[in-house]
């Protein structure tokens, strides 16, 4: 059997990966007796290699074993993840957060996965956390909460307990500035295994590839999405802001160009429609979205990508249909509703 560094030999000759030496090396990674200098080691080689998507989903494979089982596997057929794979420095506004709770005031069951802020200020986990939910909700309250809320959150950190040996090396590697294929595992690991995927990514290049991922773990639909702002940055987002690179998988295999806001009828807007801040901030962002006082371009994005989200588990026949209903739960009151069901919920 091949040794970790064995590997990182292999990778370093050009040589992919196949499914298991990912395994052994997902096991040598959350295990203790390699050093952090030999994963650090196999994980700048695989990144100059540059991941395949199949390398790709067969580390999602490994990892999606090895976590807790919220068991929640009659409500993942019909759910949907919204999620980005963080990492943009783009300072944008926690958009998927809000895409929840529309999705979920329409009936639509969500299983969103994520963790606090790491590249940001406030990451999922904080704005949802902010708005009443209980990161580390034990399995029966989660599961309680998708029959009743509709959605749920899980917190990474609470269902992936070996990834606690690989931070310290991925911290590492990150005050270098070198990116790994754990940047882009955190969407394709969900817990609750939904079938639906709306994800965005930080670069893309990696469009492709994760759609490739998600389409090899047998995602039943779903489309990966990067917002380019300019030539020199991006958005790990769906956005009326910005060029959007898309690439579809499962029913949505088909998907594979660039959309602008106005395929959809939506004006373009200002990258500056679209920054976010710190809890504080954001959750001040929430209570202005609600009432039709956030910037235009802000609320055209949630509206967009909710349709997105209603299209992909099929509750509409196109992206166009999706927008008035999302936008009417949006500013309608129901979205304000399923807050207040929210924090009532995780109070009591």
């Amino acid at each position: 059997m091949p040794t970790l560094a064995t590997l990182t030999e292999q990778i370093a000759a050009g040589r992919n990966l196949t499914s298991p030496d990912v395994e052994i090396a997902a096991a040598a990674l959350a295990a203790t007796a390699d050093s952090d200098e030999v994963k650090g080691g196999f994980l700048l080689a695989l990144a100059q290699k540059g991941e395949t998507a199949e390398e790709v989903a067969a580390f999602a494979t490994a990892f999606r074993s090895r976590a807790i089982n919220p068991g929640v596997e009659a409500w993942a057929s019909h759910a949907i993840d919204i999620v980005g794979t963080g990492g943009d420095h783009a300072g944008g506004f926690n958009i998927s957060s809000v895409v929840v709770l529309v999705l979920a005031s329409l009936g639509v069951t969500v299983m969103k996965h994520g963790n606090r802020g790491i590249t940001s200020k406030c990451g999922s986990a904080d704005l949802l956390g902010g708005l009443g939910v209980k990161l580390e909700a034990p399995a029966e309250q989660v599961r309680r909460a998708l029959a009743e809320l509709g959605f749920v959150f899980f917190f990474a950190p609470a269902y992936h307990p070996t990834f606690r040996h690989i931070v310290p090396v991925r911290k590492a590697l990150a005050a270098r500035g070198q990116r790994t294929v754990f940047n882009i595992l955190g969407p394709l690991i969900n817990p609750g295994r939904p079938a639906h995927v709306l994800l965005g990514t930080y670069s893309a290049a990696s469009v492709p590839k994760l759609a490739g991922a998600l389409e090899a773990l047998g995602a039943r639909s779903g489309l990966a999405a990067h917002g380019v702002i300019d030539g020199e940055r991006g958005i790990d987002e769906l956005t009326t802001a910005t060029t959007n690179r898309v690439r579809g998988f499962g029913d949505r295999r088909d998907i594979d160009g660039e959309w602008q806001a106005a395929d959809f009828g939506l004006s373009r807007a200002p990258f500056s429609h679209l920054a976010g801040g710190d809890l504080a901030s954001n959750l001040a962002i929430v209570d202005a979205l609600l009432v039709g006082r956030a910037p235009t371009g802000l609320a055209d994005t949630v509206v967009l990508n909710a349709a997105v989200g209603l299209w992909l588990v099929g509750r509409v026949a196109s992206v166009g249909e999706g927008l008035a209903p999302a936008r009417e739960a949006l500013l309608g009151g129901a979205v304000r509703q399923k807050i207040a069901a929210t924090r009532e919920f995780y109070r009591s």
